[in-house]
């Protein structure tokens, strides 16, 4: 029998069809609230504030009291890896991320297991967050996936990847071997998430369009695969959520392939495809436009009750199919999450 006392969340992730879907929102922490902002303004830098525990807590906490959230995502960020890792990482305002040199495959081998303890601030937010939210609503660990924190790397900044496609197909060897260490490392970050008080883990593949079948399977598959297997050999048994973002058709070979118990959908993704993924016997996330969020209106509306009648006949949760843009209006956040909850 479903145990109705567990969060939502973690009911639709063990396959229960619900009245209604959980709902949490990419990016719910941070940016769109006037509150994050002025915290944010305490910290010297990104890569601090999500170094500091309690501010981290914080920020992760200030959502779910606005709003009757039904998981809180812990606030980090995907690129504290590759810091951990030896390489430089830094924000630039206004631009985003910044990189400096690869450093090379060796050095950061030499620094997985290392890596791991650089990342102690994150497992104590995690537990302060634990201990402040509520036993009813879920907290979420996660990571950048390793393709997509490998464009970074390789690329130094956020960009179209065009170069860090090339670098797939001029440098196999060096990729796989640069994907390799980013599945120990992540695996291992994950394994501490989760006994840190992560009850979901999730991996962001967030630049998984483009990509041919082939390369795919390699990049994209085969590490999510293998992280998902080290963090289970570790005796963690959360669920995870995998999100391969603009994969298109690719969506589908992913969800048979990989053993994650829900795929997060993203934008694009027609009403069939989340159907299919059910059928199968897997919980599907997603996948409401943030544009439309941040635009409101009827349309809004429309959308996220079409959302709910074409997906709530199965195991779903209610999200976004990217993240919350900082100049969402607040009322438009509200309005959506009582039109699934009904608070």
């Amino acid at each position: 029998m479903p145990n109705s006392s567990e969060p939502r969340l973690l009911r639709a992730l063990a396959g229960e069809t619900l009245d209604r879907p959980p709902v949490w929102f990419m990016r719910q922490a941070g940016r769109s609230l006037p509150e994050y902002r002025e915290l944010r303004t305490r910290a010297k830098d990104f890569i601090a504030f999500c170094h500091n525990p309690e501010m981290a807590a914080e920020a992760t906490m200030q959502p779910m009291r606005r709003f009757p959230l039904d998981a809180a995502i812990v606030f980090a960020d995907i690129l504290l890896i590759p810091q951990a890792l030896g390489q430089e990482v830094w924000f630039e305002t206004g631009e985003g991320p910044r990189l400096g040199e690869l450093p090379s495959i060796e050095s950061m081998a030499d620094q997985i297991e290392a890596s791991t303890g650089r990342l102690s601030a994150i497992g104590e937010t995690l537990s302060r967050v634990r201990a402040e939210l509520e036993p009813d609503r879920a907290l979420i660990g996660f990571a950048g996936a390793p393709w997509t924190v490998a464009t970074y790397m390789i690329e130094g900044r956020g960009s179209d990847r065009s170069g860090a496609r090339t670098y797939a197909y001029q440098h196999p060897e060096k990729l796989d071997r640069l994907l390799e260490v980013l599945v120990d490392a992540t695996a291992r970050y994950l394994v501490m998430q989760a006994k840190s008080g992560a009850q979901v883990l999730k991996l962001f593949e967030s630049w998984a369009e483009g990509l041919a079948e082939d390369v795919f399977e390699r990049i994209v598959i085969k590490p999510h695969t293998a992280i998902i297997e080290k963090v289970r050999a570790a005796g963690v048994d959360v669920p995870f959520i995998g999100f391969p973002r603009s994969a298109g058709a690719l969506v589908e070979n992913y969800a048979a392939r990989v053993p994650v118990n829900c795929v997060a959908l993203d934008t694009q993704a027609p009403a069939v495809l989340g159907q299919k993924i059910q059928d199968s016997g897997k919980t599907i996330q997603g996948a409401l436009d943030n544009l439309l969020l941040r635009a409101g209106g009827p349309a809004l509306d429309a959308r996220v009750d079409a959302l709910i009648e074409q997906w709530n006949s199965g195991p779903y949760i209610f999200n976004l199919g990217h993240g919350v843009l900082p100049d969402t209006p607040i009322e438009h956040i509200e309005r959506t999450i009582r039109r699934v909850t009904g608070k």
